[in-house]
């Protein structure tokens, strides 16, 4: 087996966002490429010599390839030891479970999360940190900074690791771990929530439907759901992971996850209806007839965690992305512990997870979690809900309903604009800062404009300063618009506006989302002037 230093040249565009890199699949299968980010890596972190890392992925189009490049790169670099999932694959927090678990340097995890997986979609690589995390800006800066001094790569040339065995191997003088990707993760699963009383739920004839969207999850939640908790077969499906994801956009929300969606809203519609994304790390909760926003899903779990073995002794903390509503503020505030808001991405509640300051997390872009891991976790978020079911009693609906009484009603929707011009959507956003200070005192749609600026923060566990995380517009009455383009998407640009309005209650609770947020969509629309700057009216998705 040889090293061989592969001459290179610096690749524009190879500046990981705020959950690594994602381009086309033909671009990461491009010469030197994926090598190129893959030595920028091991530089950026000091090297690989004599390092331990965890390797793993989604399952999507060219997966199985960029793992065993990977793999022979880490040795030629001089790494002890690499643990891969069998057949390389790890679902996102599985493998932060791994990194944490096993003690290792970090991880390379492969996935685009929730984006279409094939040989003309998206394909990505992300590092996560000692801590399980994603890496933090100051190592994605530093990754991006030896991207554009690259000279040489290192690959060992050697024949493909059997990775579909259980068991270790040497590739030179570097150990091969093949372990099985769901098996230590279940095991936690078990430490966090009563099974027993939800396999006496399901028991009580209680019943559900788990979309896995021919993704990486249908492994995990089978084992889980049917085998150790006793759903019947067949609860769990599109169970099979495929490259393509079966074609399906396996982002788990009312559009995409549309058959679910039918399903739960039809007749003899079971209990519990839920989906999660390409890599596990999202998740959607539906129950009959009842459709469960992320943010109120945040709230209700932070309400209710105390009746999950795991959580008994009280939440630390809780944060939250800042696009995400206000519910689980409220919830913060009752309960007497701290709320921290931060900017999208999940690599910001790292540092207040391993300080302790916060135990629950959630973004509205259907990702909820706890310090378990350092990623968003979809079936976590999903057991979660079963235990609160299976000891509190009562539906989905009644949850919610109960929820609205206490606390009151947060509306909240997103309206996503795909695939836009970029400079069109950066040039609108522009605009819109630049007037933000004229905009206080203004009345908009009935509503009085109380403050306007570009969120920036300030971590309170290091002081690290996060700059231009997204425009913000607060109203009078409780109503909010947020505006900001997606840093997840591999071609054009994704306007994402976020719309809130919060109603106290007791009457008003149970208006359609949208109609409640009418007056918001229609003064978002108006401040930003959208149609006009990018052509377009009407949202591709609204959550």
């Amino acid at each position: 087996m040889t090293v061989h230093t592969v001459k290179t040249s610096p690749i524009d565009g190879q500046k990981p966002g705020t959950s690594g890199l994602r381009k086309k699949t033909p671009v990461f299968m491009g010469a030197h490429y994926l090598e190129n980010f893959v030595q920028a890596i091991f530089d950026a972190i000091g090297g690989a010599a004599g390092k331990s890392f965890v390797v793993g992925g989604d399952g999507r189009y060219f997966n199985d390839r960029a793992a065993q490049v990977i793999l022979r790169m880490a040795a030629a670099n001089g790494a002890a030891k690499v643990i891969v999932g069998q057949g390389a694959i790890l679902s996102t927090p599985a493998a932060s479970h791994l990194i944490r678990l096993r003690g290792t340097d970090g991880g390379i995890i492969l996935s685009a999360s929730h984006n279409p997986g094939g040989p003309d979609e998206d394909f990505g690589v992300k590092f996560n940190t000692p801590n399980g995390g994603p890496a933090p800006e100051s190592v994605t800066a530093a990754i991006h900074e030896a991207t554009t001094r690259i000279t040489g790569y290192r690959i060992m040339d050697a024949p493909d690791i059997d990775l579909s065995v259980l068991g270790t191997v040497a590739l030179g003088d570097m150990a091969v771990e093949v372990v099985d990707p769901v098996a230590d993760y279940a095991d936690l699963m078990e430490t966090l929530f009563d099974f027993g009383a939800i396999r006496a739920l399901i028991a009580d004839g209680f019943t559900m439907r788990f979309d896995a969207m021919c993704a990486v999850t249908g492994p995990y939640a089978c084992e889980i759901l049917e085998n150790r908790l006793g759903f019947p077969v067949g609860t769990v499906t599109h169970r099979d992971p495929l490259p393509d994801f079966g074609g399906m956009h396996p982002d788990p929300n009312p559009t995409w996850a549309h058959e679910l969606m039918a399903e739960m809203m039809g007749e003899g519609a079971p209990d519990l209806g839920a989906a999660s994304d390409g890599d596990g790390d999202r998740n959607m909760i539906v129950g009959r007839g009842t459709y469960v926003s992320p943010s109120d899903s945040l709230a209700v779990i932070a309400a209710n965690a105390h009746l999950a073995k795991g959580y008994m002794g009280g939440l630390s903390g809780v944060a939250r992305s800042m696009p995400t509503s206000a519910a689980v503020d409220r919830v913060a505030a009752k309960l007497g512990i701290d709320c921290f808001e931060t900017p999208t991405g999940w690599k910001f509640f790292g540092n207040l997870m391993d300080a302790g300051r916060a135990q629950l997390c959630g973004e509205e872009s259907f990702g909820t979690g706890s310090d378990h891991v350092r990623e968003k976790d979809g079936l976590w978020a999903v057991l979660m809900w079963l235990n609160i079911l299976a000891v509190g009693g009562g539906s989905v609906a009644d949850l919610l309903a109960a929820h609205w009484k206490e606390f009151g009603r947060n509306y909240y929707s997103r309206h996503d604009f795909e695939g836009l011009e970029t400079a069109a959507a950066e040039d609108m956003l522009s605009a819109l800062r630049g007037r933000m200070g004229d905009l206080l005192g203004q009345d908009v749609q009935g509503m009085t404009v109380i403050a306007a600026d570009d969120f920036n923060y300030t971590d309170p566990v290091d002081g690290s300063v996060s700059t231009g995380q997204g425009l913000r517009l607060v109203f009078g009455d409780g109503a909010r618009i947020v505006m900001r383009l997606s840093g997840t998407g591999t071609s054009g640009a994704t306007l994402r506006l976020y719309l809130e309005r919060y109603v106290p209650g007791p009457e008003g609770l149970a208006e359609d989302p949208q109609e409640a947020l009418a007056p918001v969509i229609r003064a978002a629309h108006a401040l930003a002037g959208i149609a006009a700057a990018v052509g377009r009216e009407t949202p591709d998705v609204i959550t």
